[in-house]
């Protein structure tokens, strides 16, 4: 490249070299562009920008992928689909072993976009002393597995605020002793029906069977009494109060219950 300039001095030399210098420097060793008229005849030069300098290009707009919807820890597939599209409370109870009578009740909320969130920490309970049966029957003293509806409430105390229809009456009244010899006095002053072999939406006393009465039934959540029961799950006072506040009829709440092995299946 040649640049002709008039040299009137030195000094005046040496201020046009550097004027040149300058230049090339913005423009860069290989020049610029040439700038780009739009359809008015407008460069880029005329929106404000550098004369020579592409405008910045917009970051592409990250697509947002969306999240897998949460399921219910250890629960498998199998007992997964036994729950109702419909149903968006859970009461989960975990068995200890298949043959234990120790067990863990944790609740669970269903969002519409985030799945099944828990709610609130896990509690201790206790259920049938000989555990679990995937056929319970009368006497076998072992609690039905399954997916099973929670639509009717009721004791021998006043209801505690509870949404679920509530029958309050003397009959909710157990005798005797348990299997470790605990006293079995208050244990129905709260309970929540099991819809196992049971109609629906009536007191937890009536005794229809749909399954026949070799099938057994009047299994609830109830007040634990310190020992392992026929076949219910029972939960401390405090903890049956805040479960009888806490399920929602329009919720369609169900509880899954049955030893860990089987419920990961």
């Amino acid at each position: 490249m040649s640049v002709s300039l008039p040299v009137p001095s030195r000094r005046g030399s040496l201020v046009a070299a550097a004027l040149l210098s300058t230049g090339m420097l913005l423009s860069g060793c290989a020049g610029a562009p040439s700038p780009a008229a739009d359809g008015a005849g407008r460069t880029a030069a005329d929106d404000g920008s550098h004369a020579g300098r592409s405008a910045p290009r917009p970051l592409a707009a990250r697509a947002e992928v969306p999240a897998t919807p949460q399921e219910i820890p250890a629960l498998g597939p199998h007992t997964r689909g036994q729950i109702p599209d419909s149903a968006d409370q859970a009461v989960v109870v975990t068995g200890d072993g298949h043959d234990a009578s120790r067990s863990t009740v944790v609740r669970y909320t269903r969002d519409p976009d985030r799945g099944w969130q828990q709610a609130g920490d896990p509690w201790s309970a206790h259920n049938a002393l000989n555990g679990w049966s995937e056929h319970h029957r009368v006497g076998d003293l072992r609690s039905p597995e399954g997916v099973f509806g929670l639509t009717d409430a009721g004791g021998r105390r006043a209801d505690p605020g509870t949404r679920l229809p509530y029958d309050r009456g003397p009959g909710f009244v157990a005798h005797g002793t348990g299997f470790k010899g605990e006293s079995l006095a208050g244990a129905f002053d709260y309970v929540v029906a099991i819809n196992y072999n049971r109609k629906p939406g009536t007191t937890p006393l009536d005794w229809t069977r749909p399954l026949g009465a070799g099938r057994g039934g009047g299994i609830w959540f109830h007040v634990d009494h310190g020992g392992p029961t026929h076949g219910c799950v029972s939960l401390s006072e405090s903890r049956m109060k805040q479960l009888l506040r806490w399920l929602d009829p329009a919720k369609k709440p169900v509880v899954v219950m049955g030893d860990a092995a089987t419920l990961r299946r």
